[in-house]
């Protein structure tokens, strides 16, 4: 990390690593910011059409967009210097926590929108993947800060990682309390949509 540039400077100069791109590097960035960026047109766009036809959410069901924008801003700057400078050092075993932890978070959303139909049966394993998400990203955020101590990484990198933490615990606690609380507002929606 080079300590004559200030925080703005680091940043910048992170995220012109995207010039280093080949092609696969943009095919893994758009596939994963894609992705995100589906989940969070599905839900502002399902909450969306129960508000705009009178629905009331509790206020609570806001953090859920709010959430996932945050991963979605903080994921964009991560995945560069991910695909760029420090492709190789993730190769070592950190690509592998990050296969993992992308898999049970994506099957925790999958299961707690499932669970709408089948609490009962899907409550517990809907649970487990989000705490097994949950643990993984605590997994990465060691091995980061192992990068981070030895140089392998920089203070951009490092406050992506936070912000993909907060965005993340926002997003699926948010989910998991309207889970519990008996998705309200969902009933209500559901008769809005063209099923």
């Amino acid at each position: 990390m080079d300590t004559t540039r200030n925080f703005i400077e680091d940043t910048v100069f992170y995220a012109r690593r995207i010039r280093m791109f080949e092609r696969e590097d943009w095919n893994v960035y758009f596939a994963w910011v894609g992705l995100m960026i589906g989940l969070l047109f599905s839900v502002c766009g399902f909450v969306g059409v129960g508000y705009f036809n009178g629905v009331k959410y509790p206020s609570y069901v806001w953090n859920l967009p709010l959430g996932t924008v945050i991963f979605i801003a903080a994921i964009s700057f991560d995945t560069i210097g991910h695909r760029s400078v420090y492709k190789m050092a993730l190769k070592r075993g950190e690509a592998l926590v990050h296969h993992i932890t992308i898999a049970a978070g994506i099957s925790s959303c999958v299961l707690l929108c499932l669970a709408y139909t089948w609490p009962e049966f899907l409550k517990i394993p809907a649970f487990c993947m989000v705490a097994l998400s949950v643990f993984y990203s605590m997994i990465d955020e060691g091995m980061h800060w192992f990068r981070f101590y030895q140089g392998n990484s920089d203070r951009v990198e490092m406050w992506s990682h936070f912000f993909i933490f907060v965005g993340h615990t926002i997003q699926i606690s948010t989910w998991c309390y309207w889970f519990l609380m008996g998705y309200p507002g969902v009933k209500e929606t559901l008769q809005f949509l063209p099923l």
